[in-house]
């Protein structure tokens, strides 16, 4: 007797990633002002703050990459972009913007892989995007890499505000 296959996994959709991101920045700024909030209001110490910062310091350089991303594939107005991009530096404000996104549309439909008629599948950055969305792996490690070496660098130039 044999098996049926195991049904594939659906692919990470711009919807879900975009969520995902959307929501660990949102939980990232928690604990920074819970930090925050230890250290000046409680006394307790900056421990809270060197941890929240890290953490949310990493997932906002995430956010950043992952956005930037989606709004190629989805073909976002630049001033879509913006507001997603500065929400991430207001408190907890990525979230309501999830919820705009998706409730317009913005977030609907699938990695775009394949050229189609489309004049603005001719341009550089969406012929890079398509290339580099059919190699999630290389995408994922190059976006990784560089998050990482971005965030290494700016620990080395040490916190926000000096210290």
């Amino acid at each position: 007797m044999t098996t049926a296959a195991a049904p594939r996994t659906a692919a990470l959709s711009p919807k879900i990633l975009f969520r995902i991101l959307a929501v660990a920045e949102a939980i990232t700024w928690s604990l920074l002002i819970a930090g925050m909030l230890i250290a000046y209001v409680f006394d307790g110490g900056r421990w809270g703050i060197s941890i929240g910062g890290a953490l949310h310091g990493f997932v906002f350089l995430a956010f950043l990459a992952g956005a930037v991303l989606v709004a190629v594939n989805q073909r976002w107005h630049v001033g879509v972009v913006l507001l997603v991009l500065v929400s991430a530096i207001v408190p907890l404000a990525t979230i309501p913007v999830d919820v705009w996104l998706d409730r317009s549309g913005r977030l609907n439909g699938h990695w775009r892989t394949e050229a189609t008629d489309d004049p603005r599948d001719r341009r550089p950055i969406d012929r890079l995007v398509r290339w580099a969305l059919r190699h999630p792996v290389l995408l994922g490690v190059v976006v990784a890499v560089a998050v990482v070496a971005l965030f290494a660098g700016l620990l080395l130039g040490g916190p926000p505000g000096g210290e």
